[in-house]
C-alpha cells in the first residue's frame, strides 16, 4: 500500500499495525531464544519508526507553504538509522574475550528498518525483509553445522543443578562424551548475585579444587567443538538433580 496523497486515519492505522505484526514476528524468533530483547522490545522499535515516518511524511501538512516552506521526509528517516545504534550498543558487550549480543543488535536495527518501511507504506518490501529475517536466523545455522563453516564453535551453556549430588561430574562428563572439549567454567550461587557480586568460584582443568556451594548452583561451561547441542541439551535435562539448561551462542 504505496500512499501518495494525504491519507485517511484508517490507512494510517493500517500501516501502523503491519509494523506492530512484522516486528512481533521477529521479536518473536528473539524470544523463543531467551534473548535480552524479545517481542516487547522490538515492537515497540518497529512501532515507533514508522510512526516516526507517518510524522515526518504526513505531520507538517498545516505548515507547508508552496515556495516558502518544504520538508524532506527522508531526513527523519535518515535520523531512525543513526538513532537505533544507542539501543543496539546497549545490548552488545564482550564477557571472557568473547563478543556477545550482535545477532540480536542487528535484528533491532532491522526492526527498525522494518518498522520504517511500512510507516512510508512499502509494506512488501517490509514484509520480504521480515520473512528474510527467518531464513537466516533459523537456515543459517543449519548450514554451518552441517558445513566445514561450524566444523568447531564455542558455546556457552549454562545448567542449574542441586549442589553435593554429583551432578557436576555428570554433567561434564556428557560435554566430553559428545565430543566438546571444557575450555573452562564457572560456578555461581544465583541466589548470591543480589548480594556483593554473587559467589564466583572460576575453576579450569581441576575438578578437585571446587569448594563447596549452597544447594542450587549454577555452572557456566565455556564448550568448544562441534555437535548437536540440541541432543546434549536433552541428555542433560534428564540427568538427576538438574534443574534447568540454557546455551548461548556468543555470536548471538
Amino acid at each position: 500500500m504505496l500512499v501518495t496523497s494525504y491519507p485517511s486515519w484508517w490507512q494510517m492505522l493500517a500501516v501502523l499495525s503491519v509494523a506492530v505484526v512484522l516486528s512481533t514476528a521477529v521479536g518473536m524468533e528473539r524470544q523463543l531464544r531467551q534473548k535480552s530483547a524479545g517481542m516487547r522490545t522490538h515492537t515497540l522499535v518497529g512501532l515507533g519508526a514508522a510512526l516516526f515516518m507517518i510524522v515526518s511524511k504526513y505531520g507538517f501538512s498545516d505548515v507547508l507553504t508552496e515556495g516558502l516552506v518544504t520538508l524532506d521526509p527522508s531526513r527523519v528517516a535518515g535520523q531512525i538509522v543513526s538513532g537505533i545504534g544507542f539501543i543496539g550498543a546497549g545490548l552488545v558487550f564482550v564477557r571472557r574475550n568473547k563478543v556477545r549480543g550482535l545477532t540480536t543488535a542487528a535484528s533491532i536495527w532491522l526492526t527498525a528498518a522494518i518498522g520504517t518501511a511500512s510507516g512510508a507504506g512499502l509494506i512488501l518490501p517490509a514484509m520480504f525483509v521480515t520473512g528474510c529475517h527467518f531464513v537466516i536466523a533459523f537456515a543459517y545455522p543449519v548450514v554451518v553445522r552441517y558445513s566445514r563453516l561450524g566444523k568447531s564453535s564455542q558455546h556457552l551453556l549454562r545448567v542449574r543443578y542441586a549442589d553435593g549430588t554429583g551432578a557436576l561430574r555428570r554433567i561434564i562428563s556428557a560435554c566430553t562424551e559428545h565430543g566438546l572439549a571444557v575450555q573452562g567454567f564457572a560456578t555461581r550461587h544465583p541466589d548470591a548475585d543480589a548480594g556483593a557480586g554473587g559467589v564466583l568460584t572460576r575453576l579450569r582443568d581441576n575438578l578437585d579444587t571446587a569448594m563447596p556451594l549452597a544447594s542450587g548452583v549454577e555452572v557456566e561451561l565455556e564448550l568448544y567443538g562441534t555437535t548437536n547441542l540440541s541432543e546434549l541439551m536433552t541428555q542433560l535435562s534428564v540427568l538427576d538433580h538438574v534443574d534447568g539448561v540454557h546455551c548461548d551462542d556468543p555470536l548471538e
